[in-house]
């Protein structure tokens, strides 16, 4: 893989077009709605940033991963949620708005907190010269295949929003679609640790994901978050960006390492069998409680 011209010169492409798709759909006013919902948001990033982190590291040890794919455990806990989110957000009735705004904040945020929680991973689970630390010239790498393409895509939706609305649905497909195709690949090529570790590391990404869906919900509601907006930060916390996780993963001009990229790519598959059944159980209590409301009256 690491000789791989196409991986080269493709996969920062594929990765720069999904960043362009989150970026046709972003305004400004998503980041202006922070100031609107302040406690919601900020109960979210203390769950994105601190608790999921120091959770995943648990589950890390618990699960007694080896280093590359604990490194790509963390990578999946640092990255932000996935554009999925909405759509299960929506169809549990959460506050869609909300997954939008955080959606763009956490985009913002995980320029500067991903490459220090992987930073830190890969000093931490790996030794010698098998660490591949994100240095400056790194850092720099992800700020501008992941923040320019946004920024663009904005300026496009701000610019011409007819074209960007138009675009927005192609350019997420072609992107997925590239991407799988790639992932398949690269878990061709690690077969043989996807089979050794699939078990464990399925078993790991369900327990991380019930972990995320259970934080993202549960400590708003304790923080008094209302329900709607409850539901859109346990769907924004616990769908992450798998592919994002997948590409900075794979892409020879990051971390160039296969095997870190096999739990984002068996999170992805769980988180959405997951998603859709804990919305479910969301929207049937809603819906019980709202029946409770009105036998009440």
């Amino acid at each position: 893989m690491e000789d791989s011209s196409a991986l080269i010169i493709f996969l920062p492409l594929a990765l720069g077009v999904i960043m362009l798709g989150l970026g046709l759909s972003l305004t400004v006013q998503d980041f202006r709605n922070v100031l609107e919902k302040p406690k919601a948001v900020i109960v979210a990033l203390i769950c994105q940033t601190v608790i999921l982190p120091l959770a995943c590291l648990g589950v890390v040890y618990f699960f007694g991963l080896e280093p590359a794919l604990a490194v790509g455990m963390m990578l999946l806990a640092a990255s932000p949620g996935g554009t999925s989110a909405n759509l299960y957000s929506h169809l549990a009735g959460g506050d869609v708005a909300l997954n939008i705004t955080l959606t763009a904040i956490n985009s913002a945020l995980s320029i500067a907190t991903l490459p220090l929680i992987v930073n830190w991973s890969l000093a931490h689970f790996m030794s010698g010269d098998q660490a591949i630390p994100l240095q400056f010239a790194k850092v720099l790498q992800v700020f501008v295949i992941v923040l320019g393409p946004v920024l663009i895509g904005m300026w496009i939706r701000n610019k011409l929003p007819a074209f960007a609305e138009r675009m927005s649905k192609p350019v997420k497909l072609f992107s997925m679609l590239f991407l799988f195709a790639v992932v398949a690949v690269a878990l061709i090529q690690e077969w043989e640790t996807l089979m050794i570790w699939g078990p464990v590391v399925g078993l790991a990404t369900l327990a991380f994901n019930l972990i995320s869906l259970g934080v993202g919900y549960f400590v708003p509601r304790a923080a008094g978050v209302e329900k709607r907006q409850a539901t859109a930060i346990g769907m924004e916390i616990g769908i992450h960006n798998g592919t994002l996780a997948i590409a900075i993963a794979l892409s020879p001009l990051l971390l160039n390492n296969a095997t870190m990229a096999v739990p984002a790519a068996i999170y992805g598959l769980v988180a959405f069998i997951t998603a859709a059944i804990f919305g479910y159980l969301l929207k049937r209590s809603q819906a019980a409680m709202a029946t409770a409301g009105k036998a009440a009256h």
